[in-house]
């Protein structure tokens, strides 16, 4: 049987009823499975059913899908429920580290003999010496400590996997407690093994050796003439002291084990070289004095352990949840996992949190702000009066995400989204959500973590998976599988403004095709086009950025933003450079649209830069990133863009602004026909520049049909002037 399956004894809480779909054959007493595809469900006459996740229903599934879980949203209550029981969740953690297993290979003697061999005094090796089994004894001792401090850290580890799903599921506590307790029974069992190779006076004078100023270094002393000139000596010395600091503060090892740090200042010259030997001996008398002092400094405390500190351990930076995920506890020096183990008194793992009771030396340096561990001065107490997710109410329930209507949808708090993130994969960056105070946003996860932190009172709507199936699907097949002759779609010049494609990758259906073309998995086209969906709600994109460079994909951004710069001639007042003048129409919609730039204000040094530049750190938007308007571009000349990206990305133009920015450009390319001042002119047909004027005219803006709009006069103004000058044409051709 594997040790993570979903079983019939287990508590299902509030999601108990849930409905869920199963697959089986049409026997009467048939197992039931999860997945059509079940390897188990060998037969042709499938049948599908919805029932209530109970009891009944677990002891009948198939092996494979009770290791599984139900085929649920990995986002929604019930997916996060699932995912914290499965895999390497809870129910393998429970019977992990519970007893001792085929990898613990040692007896409580072995490890007390291992013990007091490495705690005897290290001599020196002798050249001479024939008989090797002193030092090989002396290696599997040292071999046997690091088994046995590898396995309490796996061990607690494992119990901080196990109960951390319990404190966010409280339902499961009286369940697992039995299980729970053999838990910390033997990380007990673990922890005074390991306590047997720490030397207690070690640490203290460990926490000393940390206190010590930089003494004054023998520069002029002859033993190290071999160094070199006086500045070569000095830098020698003081690597040499950084070098027995560093190694003393980070263990509980006696003098031995650090006097082989006085080879580092003769690293390079050769042992034959006259002055070597005396080197090495001056460095020795150096390192002895060093000790003596940190000897000195522990000897003059009280190494009592008095001193309560309540020491809370790093977070692990992926999901504990995940198998794969690092222990927090290996990025610890030796010297933490050495108090660790020495004097802890309480240990609660679920929020890895820690009583000691330790020497005033020792606890000095843990309330340091250089210290490995977050702690502050207390026992228990402080351990007590720690909120967390133990209520009923802060536990993930159905009717907090995706699980009931959004009538019945409960307020979303720190804790939901703290399990949120340990026991679900498919966390999304952005959700929608809705407060009173806000109404309907979309916002990344890590902004609402802070507006909770700040009392905010609202409701999670949906994430990108939870966007409706019937909107998504089409659209994404429409996307998908783009046409090949999309892929040139510019936004040229000339000829180019009077077909159709003139400005498309300016546009959002290029957004989105430019999403799948630059997602390079397939399995995320979706999700990223899904994200892509969302984000084009968001009012200022800057407020998506979270301060991480992984708030959105770059390709989701590349879709967002269109790094092709305008063509604003149209909008520019007539000049007498023929490049750049213009026919005055107005910007009309198109003025508010959004410019996103780095360093856009030509008086700050440096060039103004594309979110998109490879120039800048991480490509996307940041807060401090400076959001223009087109009306803002053509109200200066001094811009100082970069040559490589354009300077600043526009923010995809909705149909509606694509349309008029593409009648804008046919507009000034007619006015250039007509122009009878131009040095090369073409001939013209009146009657179709007359036809196409017609067409123009009648262009509106989607929602202002039948009224003006803003510049509506000087476009029609523009408009009836040069066809007044077709017509002209026209007359004098007949």
């Amino acid at each position: 049987m594997r040790d993570s399956m979903l079983t019939a004894d287990v508590p299902l809480g509030p999601f108990e009823g849930t409905k869920i779909t199963v697959y089986s054959a049409k026997a009467k007493n048939a197992r039931l499975h999860f997945r059509r595809e079940c390897g188990q469900l060998r037969t042709a006459n499938v049948t599908t059913a919805e029932v209530p996740l109970n009891a009944d229903v677990v002891e009948r599934l198939c092996s494979g899908c009770a290791e599984w879980g139900p085929r649920v949203r990995p986002s929604s209550g019930l997916g996060i429920f699932m995912h914290a029981l499965g895999g390497a969740g809870l129910l393998h953690q429970l019977q992990a580290y519970a007893e001792p297993d085929e990898d613990v290979y040692w007896s409580q003697d072995e490890v007390r003999a291992a013990a007091e061999l490495l705690h005897s005094k290290r001599g020196a090796p002798d050249e001479d010496e024939e008989d090797d089994g002193r030092w090989e004894a002396r290696r599997e001792a040292e071999e046997l400590q690091e088994q046995v401090l590898s396995h309490w850290r796996h061990a607690a580890q494992s119990l901080h996997r196990a109960q951390a799903p319990i404190a966010h599921f409280p339902w499961l506590t009286d369940w697992a407690q039995p299980q729970v307790s053999a838990k910390e029974s033997y990380l007990e069992v673990l922890r005074a093994e390991a306590a047997l190779f720490v030397e207690p006076s070690g640490l203290v004078i460990a926490a000393a050796a940390a206190t010590l100023e930089k003494p004054s270094l023998p520069t002029d002393d002859p033993a190290f003439a071999v160094l070199g000139n006086s500045s070569r000596i000095s830098t020698g010395l003081n690597a040499l002291w950084r070098s027995w600091q560093y190694s003393a503060e980070r263990g509980w090892e006696g003098p031995e084990s650090r006097s082989i740090s006085r080879y580092d200042l003769v690293h390079g010259i050769r042992p034959n070289k006259k002055g070597h030997a005396e080197a090495l001996e001056g460095a020795a008398r150096l390192i002895q004095s060093w000790e003596d002092k940190a000897c000195a400094a522990a000897a003059a405390t009280d190494s009592t352990p008095t001193v309560w500190v309540t020491a809370r351990l790093p977070e692990d930076a992926e999901e504990p949840s995940r198998g794969g995920a690092p222990d927090a506890l290996d990025s610890l020096d030796r010297w933490t996992l050495g108090v660790m183990v020495t004097w802890t008194v309480t240990a609660d793992w679920s929020r890895r949190t820690l009583t000691l009771r330790v020497p005033a030396l020792v606890a000095d340096r843990l309330l340091a702000p250089s210290s490995s561990l977050t702690c502050e001065p207390g026992g228990s107490e402080a351990v007590a009066t720690e909120a967390g997710p133990q209520g009923q109410q802060d536990s993930v329930r159905p009717g907090v995400f995706d699980d009931t209507p959004v009538f019945d949808r409960q307020p979303v708090t720190p804790a939901h989204l703290r399990a949120l993130r340990n026991f679900s994969y498919a966390a999304d960056q952005v959700y929608i959500v809705f407060s009173t105070s806000g109404g309907a946003e979309v916002l990344p996860l890590e902004v609402i973590e802070r507006r909770l932190a700040k009392g905010w009172l609202g409701v999670i709507v949906a994430g990108a998976l939870d966007l409706p199936e019937s909107v998504i699907s089409p659209w994404t097949k429409e996307v998908l599988p783009a046409p090949e002759a999309d892929d040139d779609l510019s936004s040229g010049h000339g000829g180019a403004r009077q077909d159709g494609h003139f400005g498309a990758d300016l546009g959002l259906a290029a957004g989105a095709r430019d999403v799948a073309r630059r997602t390079y998995r397939e399995r995320d086209k979706e999700h990223n086009l899904r994200l892509l969906a969302m984000a084009r709600g968001v009012p200022d994109l800057r407020t998506l950025d979270t301060g991480r460079s992984s708030t959105l994909p770059v390709a989701v951004w590349e879709g967002l933003l269109a790094p092709a710069p305008l063509d604003l001639t149209p909008f520019r007042p007539p000049s007498a450079d023929r490049w750049r003048s213009g026919s005055s129409l107005p910007l009309g919609i198109l003025g508010q649209a959004q410019i996103y730039a780095a360093n856009a204000d030509p008086k700050f040094e440096g060039k103004g830069h594309s979110p998109l530049c490879r120039h800048t750190r991480d490509r996307g938007l940041a807060a401090s990133d400076d959001l223009l308007t087109v009306a803002d571009l053509l109200a200066r000349d001094d811009w100082d863009w970069c040559s490589k990206c354009g300077g600043y990305a526009i923010r995809r133009l909705t149909d509606t602004q694509l349309s008029y920015y593409r009648a804008a450009h046919r507009l000034h390319d007619i006015a250039g026909q007509l122009d009878d001042e131009r040095t090369h002119r073409v001939p013209v047909d009146p009657d179709a520049l007359i036809k196409q004027l017609e067409e123009l005219a009648a262009w509106e803006p989607g929602g202002h049909e039948g009224c003006d709009w803003d510049g509506s006069w000087r476009w029609y103004e523009v408009i009836r002037d040069l066809r007044r000058r077709a017509e002209r044409k026209r007359h004098v051709a007949s």
